[in-house]
């Protein structure tokens, strides 16, 4: 596995790949016996597409992915990653799209191995509202990334 830690507005980043694919997205909490690496160009590419994603030039990410969990969690990423830039879904439409339950949904967007890039940032509670977000920061970083998507601030 090669890492990169990369700076963002949600904080750092720490960018994984294997096998010449994004396997791992977290918030610079890379373990302890993940090795030091050389940036790879895939690494160096997600880098640059994810400041440009944060800076409103970039609404569709093309990186190789292979995010590591069950065919049923697989199958609920491929399709949260069908939501538009700057849109939403509530888990009940995602999970008409991924056939299956709008509970199950939240179990699968909970274990999001590469959020931001497979967006479950995008999926809202039936009643609008922002539901859990499981990355460093919670509703905070989504709420963030949302802002980010429809460019708006919001005085906490």
């Amino acid at each position: 596995m090669q890492t990169l830690n990369v700076p963002s507005p949600v904080g750092p980043l720490t960018l994984v790949e294997q096998d010449g694919a994004l396997v791992r997205l977290g918030w610079g909490d890379v373990p302890d016996d993940f090795p030091d690496s050389t940036p790879t160009p895939l690494l160096v590419e997600t880098a640059r597409q994810l400041a440009a994603y944060f800076a409103g030039k970039l609404t569709e990410f093309d990186i190789p992915l292979s995010p590591p969990g069950t065919e049923y969690q697989k199958r609920v990423w491929w399709a949260m990653n069908e939501i538009p830039y700057g849109e939403t879904w509530t888990y009940g439409e995602l999970a008409k799209r991924a056939d299956t339950v709008p509970r199950a949904v939240g179990g699968a967007c909970g274990a999001n191995p590469i959020p931001v890039i497979l967006p479950c940032h995008r999926v809202l509670a039936a009643n609008g509202k922002s539901g859990g977000y499981s990355g460093k920061g919670g509703l905070m970083t989504k709420t963030a990334l949302l802002d980010i998507e429809n460019r708006t601030t919001r005085l906490l």
